[in-house]
């Protein structure tokens, strides 16, 4: 009877939160308010599919999910108003992005959103809705000028009829501490987050999945800031509230399991560390295939652990992997590549490798000079193992130089 009680308690969460997020999505209707088609008019079949497949979406199924948007976009085509045809093509941004088809969500997204400000207005809040997935999307391609240009639109037009204290502000919020997150913005970004989550707990309670994931981001920030005391005491209050809804071996842990990654490898726990990041990898592949961008981004944490850990043999097959998945799926001039070669050089130089280090850095830190500014995490990181390269090879010259420079 207890398990019963259990099981029935994980579905009526999950429902609730997949409720929440078909809720979110559904702002993006022409539906909505009586802006778009009525019952009867042109779209219901297209809407009815979408709405099938935002349940699969919420669980994170994007493979069931697929063929019902697919559906619903060929029939917003033929048979639908611009609202509909609008909505289907969002629908089906969002479903890229997340697949990791960021090039394919992009175009989608654009075209759903050129659409929508012709059905409604340019500073309509279903348009900032969609600016929104749009800056999601930049700032999965490592484009974070693109990504803050539009999510300043999309702030602008919703701040013109909300104020900031309300409820519907706190996502807009939270992405903005994202993308400052990424720039490595962190006392910005953890402002942000706090102003969100004062708001969330109003929203939706201490032990809802939405604030679960937003305590999970912020316990990543910390992990950024080597903050780990707090980054752990947030990270487990997450996956207690997860694991309540999705269990213990669901894919959408995987954010929260590579945050704890982080904060045992922080602890020199590597035996945890890597046993957390080899279980996240199985699933990620199995769920999202392995050449998508997350699998790539997990193998290169696997192959810092592996470092870090003096395990070098098993770091070299893991580090050049992680390289070539990331190239493929985001391409050579992102940052998660740009750190990725970061982590081979590092690799090569405990083998004694210089020149092909050198190469790499070089590489990396050109990629990350043209993305960030010069006072980014990253690019210290990348300055760092160019140290300790020109240190290990007795280059006395080149280790003043980079000195001096961040000296400056």
């Amino acid at each position: 009877m207890a398990r019963a009680n259990t099981l029935i308690s994980k579905r009526r969460g999950i429902k609730s939160f997949a409720l929440a997020l078909v809720c979110g999505l559904v702002l993006l209707d022409g539906s909505v308010a009586g802006a778009g088609p009525r019952p009867g008019q042109k779209g219901q079949p297209s809407r009815t599919l979408r709405a099938m497949a935002r349940v699969y979406m919420a669980y994170g199924d994007y493979a069931k999910a697929q063929p019902l948007v697919e559906q619903a976009l060929a029939l917003a085509k033929t048979n639908s108003s611009d609202s509909e045809l609008s909505a289907s093509l969002i629908d089906m941004a969002w479903l890229y992005k997340n697949q990791g088809r960021f090039a394919d969500a992009e175009k989608m997204c654009k075209y759903g959103l050129e659409l929508q400000e012709k059905v409604y207005y340019k500073d309509h809040p279903y348009v900032a809705y969609t600016l929104r997935i749009l800056s999601s999307i930049y700032q999965g391609q490592g484009k974070y000028r693109q990504a803050k240009s539009v999510l300043d639109r999309a702030m602008a037009i919703m701040q013109k009829s909300h104020p900031t204290d309300e409820p519907v502000m706190a996502g807009f919020q939270v992405d903005i501490a994202k993308l400052l997150t990424a720039q490595g913005s962190f006392a910005e970004a953890e402002a942000y987050y706090l102003q969100a989550m004062t708001l969330i707990n109003k929203s939706y309670g201490p032990d809802h999945l939405y604030t679960a994931t937003v305590l999970g981001n912020i316990a990543r920030l910390y992990t950024l800031q080597a903050r780990f005391p707090e980054a752990e005491s947030l990270i487990k209050k997450t996956l207690v509230i997860q694991e309540k809804t999705y269990g213990q071996e669901h894919h959408l842990l995987v954010p929260t399991w590579l945050t704890m990654a982080r904060i045992y490898q922080a602890k020199k726990d590597y035996t945890k560390a890597e046993e957390l990041l080899q279980k996240a990898l199985v699933v990620v592949e199995k769920k999202q295939g392995y050449e998508h961008p997350l699998t790539g981004r997990i193998l290169n944490m696997l192959g810092a652990v592996y470092i870090a850990d003096g395990k070098y043999a098993k770091a070299e097959g893991v580090c050049q992997r992680a390289v070539k998945v990331l190239e493929a799926s985001l391409g050579a001039d992102n940052d998660h590549t740009a750190m990725a070669l970061n982590n081979l050089a590092k690799l090569y130089i405990h083998q004694g490798k210089y020149r092909e280090a050198q190469n790499l850095c070089r590489r990396s830190l050109t990629t990350l000079e043209n993305i960030f500014d010069q006072n980014h995490p990253n690019i210290a990181a990348v300055l760092d193992t160019m140290d300790q390269l020109y240190l290990k090879a007795g280059n006395v010259t080149e280790v003043a130089k980079l000195q001096l420079r961040i000296e400056k």
